[in-house]
This record gives structure tokens, C-alpha cells and sequence, in this order.
């Protein structure tokens, strides 16, 4: 038995050893960091998929011509104060800022009650109460601040 021992350790080399498993280290720290780029372009891709299945969702609503229906192309032609309404909501909403109209005035002109802002890059929403107190100036600024 002390023969077969003496063999065997003659017959290993601890450099040999420790090589091996340096290179089976780098060997697993190269494929887990090919799995952690692969698992982080698979949640860009799945994103950049749900942002153009929402671009095609709304594309088809609106139809060959861009408009939903005859209908809805002629209110909006008669009512430019609306189109102009619409148009700044839409800019709004493009910045990660949604704002109401006040129910309560009659949402009438630009009379808006609350506004919800989301940062997407800080994964920040804050949601504002607008109070006639407070100037646009101060609510633009804070705007721009929390974005």
C-alpha cells in the first residue's frame, strides 16, 4: 500500500494540478460572463419587441391614411384648439409626463388638476397636484428637474 501511495504522488505534479484548474476557472468565469451579456441582450431585444408591438398596435388603429376613420379626421379639422391640446399632451406624454384635465372647470382651455412624472432611468414617478398657487414657471421647472 505504501508502494501504490509512493507511486501516485510520484506521478502527480502539483503545477500540473494547479494549471488545470486555473484554466477551468477562466473556462467558467468566460462562460458565465457570456451568459450574463447574452441574458442582458435578450432583455433589450424583448423590449425593443414590446416597443414596436405597441408602434404597430397603434398604427393599425390609425389606419392606411393615418386616421383612425373620416369621422374623427373631420372633428379634428373643425376644432383646432383641440389639435393644438392634443398635440401638447402628446409631447407631454412622449417626456414621461401625463397630465388630466380638471374635470370640475368644465375642462375647458388648460385647466389641468394632476400630473403624473415618470423617469424611466431612475425609475422614479412622482405624482404632482397642480394648485393655481404655484405658477407654470414652477411646475415647468420642476418638471424638467424631476426628468
Amino acid at each position: 500500500m505504501t508502494s501504490q501511495h509512493n507511486d501516485l504522488t510520484a506521478s502527480h505534479s502539483s503545477a500540473a494540478h494547479a494549471s488545470e484548474i486555473a484554466s477551468l476557472d477562466t473556462q467558467k468565469f468566460r462562460t458565465a460572463k457570456a451568459a450574463s451579456d447574452a441574458e442582458v441582450e435578450a432583455e433589450r431585444l424583448a423590449a425593443q419587441a414590446a416597443d414596436l408591438a405597441a408602434r404597430l398596435q397603434e398604427l393599425e388603429v390609425q389606419g392606411v391614411d393615418g386616421a383612425a376613420d373620416e369621422e374623427a379626421r373631420r372633428r379634428r379639422a373643425r376644432d383646432p384648439l383641440e389639435d393644438e391640446v392634443l398635440l401638447r399632451l402628446s409631447v407631454y406624454r412622449g417626456l414621461g409626463i401625463e397630465i388630466e384635465r380638471d374635470e370640475k372647470e368644465g375642462g375647458g382651455g388648460e385647466v389641468f388638476s394632476r400630473a403624473v412624472v415618470r423617469n424611466d432611468r431612475k425609475g422614479d414617478v412622482h405624482v404632482v397636484n397642480m394648485d393655481k398657487k404655484f405658477s407654470k414657471f414652477f411646475y415647468a421647472n420642476y418638471f424638467w428637474q424631476t426628468l
